[in-house]
C-alpha cells in the first residue's frame, strides 16, 4: 500500500509520488507542463528550507560535497546551453525581450535535464517510491485508453478542450487536452496519453516500462507494465515499437557482462551473424525503407528539416548558434527548423557548444552506467534509460519534453547515489537513511 510505502518519507519523497500518482489527474486539468516544468524548482527550494533550517539548529555539514562529478557535469552542461543562448542572442541582436523569454524557456527545459539528476543525487529518495508512482502513472493509461476507444467507437471526438493555463507559455500541444488524435495520413484514431503528441507517448512508455520493472509488488508490477504497454500499442510509434521491444533484451544482456556466460554466448553468436550478414543486412534494409515508406510525409519533412538545419549551422552560427528556434519553409509544413531531432536542433539553436554540451554528459554517464549496471539493479533501469535518451534524441527534442520525463531524469541521479548500490533498497518501504 502507498501509507506502507511512504511511511517516515520525505516532504520531497510525497511531492513526487503524489506528482506521479495524480498523472492523468493533472492532465485533464491541462495542467501537465506546467507541473513539469515548476516541480524540479519547487522541490530545490524545499530542499534549500530544509538545509538552512538544519544548518541553522546543528551547524550541519554541506550536501553540496556529495554530488557525483557526472551529476556536477551535467550542470555545467546545462549552464554552458545558456551560456550559449546569451552570446547567440547578443551576436544576432535579438533583442532583451527575447532573451529574457528564451532564458525562461531555458528554465523550463534544458536546465531540467541537470536539476532533475541533481535533485535525485542529492534528496535520497527511495526508488520504491519512484517506482510505484511510475506504475500508478502507467496503469492509468488503461482506463483513459478504454474511455478513448468508446468515444471513437461511437463516432465522438477525442477533442476535449485547450487549457487556459497556455497563457503561461510553451508548446501549445502541451495544452491541448484530448482523448486520442487522429493519424493525419491514415484518419484512425491515434492516443498521444499525457503527451503533445504521439511518438512522445512511446517515449514515455519506453520510460515506464523501465522503472516499472523495479517494482518488487507483483501485482503493481504488473499494472504498471501492463499500461506501458498499452500506450506504446495505441500511440503507433515506429520508433517506440522497435525501442519497446529492444530495449529490456539490451539492458539484459549489457548489465550481465562479468557473466563468462554472455561472453560465451557473444563468441557464439558473433560468428553467427557473420555468417548472416548479407541477408541479415538486407532484411534490415528492407524492413527500414518499409517503415519510413510507411508514412512518407513525415519522414520527407524529417529529413528537408536534417538538412536545413545542418546547412544553416554551418553557413551562418557554426559556433554558438542561432539562439531561437524559427519556423521553416512551406516545404516542411512550417514546422520548425532542428525539430524532430535533438542533435540538429542543438546545432541550429545553440551551436557546436550546445551540442557538446549534452553530447559529453550523456556519453560519460551511459559509460558509467553500464559500469554501475553490473552491480546495482537501479543503475540496470538507469542504463537502460540512457539508451532510451539517446535512441530517442534521433527522432524527439529532449528539451521540450523534458517536463514529461522528469521521473527518468530522477531515477538517473538516484542511480549515482551511494545507497543506490543496495539492492534490497529498491524494494524495501522504507526511507533509505535507515539502510
Amino acid at each position: 500500500m502507498a501509507s506502507n510505502l511512504l511511511y517516515k518519507s520525505s516532504p520531497e519523497e510525497r511531492i513526487i509520488f503524489y506528482s506521479l500518482a495524480g498523472t492523468y489527474g493533472v492532465y485533464i486539468l491541462g495542467g501537465m507542463y506546467v507541473l513539469g516544468s515548476v516541480l524540479g524548482w519547487l522541490l530545490v527550494m524545499v530542499f534549500l528550507l530544509k538545509i538552512f533550517i538544519r544548518s541553522s539548529a546543528d551547524g550541519a555539514g554541506h550536501p553540496l560535497l556529495r554530488i557525483s562529478p557526472l551529476v556536477w557535469l551535467w550542470v555545467i552542461g546545462m549552464v554552458a546551453m545558456l551560456l550559449a543562448l546569451l552570446i547567440a542572442h547578443i551576436d544576432r541582436r535579438l533583442g532583451t525581450g527575447m532573451t529574457i523569454k528564451s532564458t525562461i524557456g531555458w528554465a523550463k527545459g534544458w536546465a531540467l535535464l541537470a536539476l532533475f539528476p541533481l535533485l535525485g543525487n542529492l534528496l535520497k529518495v527511495n526508488p520504491a517510491i519512484v517506482a510505484r508512482g511510475c506504475c500508478i502513472a502507467a496503469f492509468s493509461a488503461v482506463p483513459f485508453a478504454i474511455v478513448g476507444i468508446v468515444f471513437y467507437a461511437v463516432g465522438l471526438s477525442g477533442e476535449l478542450y485547450m487549457s487556459p493555463l497556455k497563457a503561461i507559455g510553451g508548446p501549445l500541444e502541451a495544452f491541448n487536452v484530448r482523448l486520442f488524435g487522429l493519424n493525419p495520413e491514415t484518419h484512425l484514431a491515434r492516443w498521444q496519453f499525457i503527451a503533445p503528441w504521439a511518438p512522445a507517448a512511446g517515449l514515455m512508455s519506453c520510460f515506464y516500462l523501465l522503472i516499472c520493472l523495479q517494482e518488487q509488488d507483483r501485482a503493481w508490477r504488473f499494472m504498471g507494465v501492463l499500461g506501458a504497454t498499452v500506450m506504446c500499442l495505441l500511440c503507433q510509434s515506429r520508433a517506440g515499437w522497435v525501442i519497446f521491444i529492444a530495449i529490456i533484451p539490451m539492458v539484459f544482456g549489457l548489465s550481465r557482462l562479468r557473466n563468462p556466460r554472455v561472453w560465451l554466448a557473444t563468441g557464439v553468436l558473433i560468428p553467427a551473424l557473420l555468417l548472416l550478414a548479407q541477408p541479415l543486412y538486407g532484411w534490415l534494409l528492407d524492413s527500414y525503407t518499409q517503415v519510413k515508406q510507411s508514412r512518407p510525409g513525415s519522414t520527407r519533412v524529417r529529413e528537408t528539416l536534417a538538412r536545413i538545419a545542418v546547412q544553416r549551422w554551418a553557413n551562418e552560427a557554426p559556433i554558438w548558434g542561432h539562439g531561437i528556434v524559427e519556423r521553416g519553409p512551406k516545404s516542411v509544413e512550417h514546422m520548425p527548423i532542428g525539430s524532430h531531432h535533438s542533435w540538429y536542433g542543438l546545432l541550429y539553436v545553440k551551436g557546436a557548444v550546445g551540442f557538446l554540451a549534452l553530447a559529453l554528459p550523456l556519453a560519460l554517464t551511459s559509460f558509467a552506467m553500464l559500469i554501475l549496471a553490473q552491480y546495482s539493479k537501479v543503475a540496470q533501469a538507469s542504463l537502460g534509460i540512457c539508451i532510451v535518451i539517446i535512441s530517442y534524441s534521433l527522432f524527439e527534442n529532449l528539451e521540450i519534453l523534458v517536463y514529461l520525463y522528469w521521473p527518468a531524469l530522477l531515477w538517473l541521479g538516484i542511480s549515482l547515489s551511494p545507497a543506490a548500490y543496495s539492492t534490497a533498497w529498491v524494494g524495501k518501504p522504507r526511507h533509505p537513511k535507515d539502510t
